[in-house]
């Protein structure tokens, strides 16, 4: 990750920014203390991650509606459920990839949200106690339609950007629907970007790219002219100020990716 840089470049990123160190894909929690109102400890769960992939649990099924901007962020580890009151079937932690996770809310009950996972397949979501959690609210949205190759940035009803940038190749697109910022990271060494902002989003035809899990992120790009061509692995390659307007986003902020 991400997922349209040169292969030996991006793996010298993922160390440098630490991915490698966070949880592989297939690996599940030895034994997890969860939040407030689970039971106290729950043992060979696979944690909801990007590094991971999760069966047993809902998908999201109006990708392309509009998301409240209800965004919640667990204090500490907490158990994600198929159904409310069920067994739980995998646990969300409060940070991954440097930063805090939060992770937006799809529909709500007394005591319980549904949120979008940042996990494999794409559009996965779980059900977790809304006892336990912070609660905010974006008024941010940043839009990709990919049949013009433009991004906007909104801000409520403001319009902060509309720019060209770069998509998915015909060989290696970029995931449609709707998903979320999961994440905003700064490499260490100099490299293709100042800022990588992955999103809650998979490629849909690499498994992995240069030892990373295959997640769709926000990027830079030295060369200006890839934007407006379909060229990248997957990922979504900006121009420097669209990338400063996605930067003040918050975590959770809905991103809808339009055919």
């Amino acid at each position: 990750m991400p997922l349209d840089a040169p292969r030996r470049l991006i793996g010298a990123t993922l160390v440098a920014m630490g991915l490698v160190a966070s949880t592989p894909a297939g690996v599940a929690a030895s034994s997890v203390t969860l939040a407030v109102g689970a039971s106290a400890t729950v043992t060979a769960l696979p944690q909801a991650t990007t590094f991971t992939e999760l069966s047993g649990l809902p998908q999201d099924t109006d990708t392309y509606g509009k998301l409240s901007g209800i965004v919640v962020h667990p204090v500490r580890t907490v158990a994600v459920y198929a159904l409310p009151g069920g067994k739980p079937v995998a646990t969300l932690p409060a940070k991954q990839l440097g930063s805090q996770t939060w992770v937006p809310v799809v529909e709500s009950r007394k005591g319980w949200h549904r949120v979008l996972l940042p996990s494999k397949p794409n559009h996965v979501t779980g059900w977790i106690r809304a006892k336990g959690l912070k609660q905010a609210s974006s008024s941010y949205r940043a839009i990709v339609k990919l049949s013009t190759k433009r991004l906007t940035v909104m801000n409520g009803s403001k319009k902060l950007g509309t720019w060209t940038v770069a998509i998915g190749g015909p060989d290696t697109p970029t995931p449609v629907g709707r998903t979320f910022l999961l994440a905003l990271m700064s490499p260490k060494k100099k490299t293709y970007s100042p800022l990588i902002l992955p999103l809650g989003t998979h490629s849909t035809t690499l498994d992995t790219f240069g030892g990373g899990p295959g997640t769709v992120a926000f990027h830079g790009w030295p060369d200006r002219k890839v934007f407006g061509k379909a060229v990248t692995h997957g990922c979504i390659r900006v121009p420097a100020k669209a990338l400063k307007v996605l930067a003040r986003m918050p975590l959770g902020t809905p991103v809808l990716i339009a055919p």
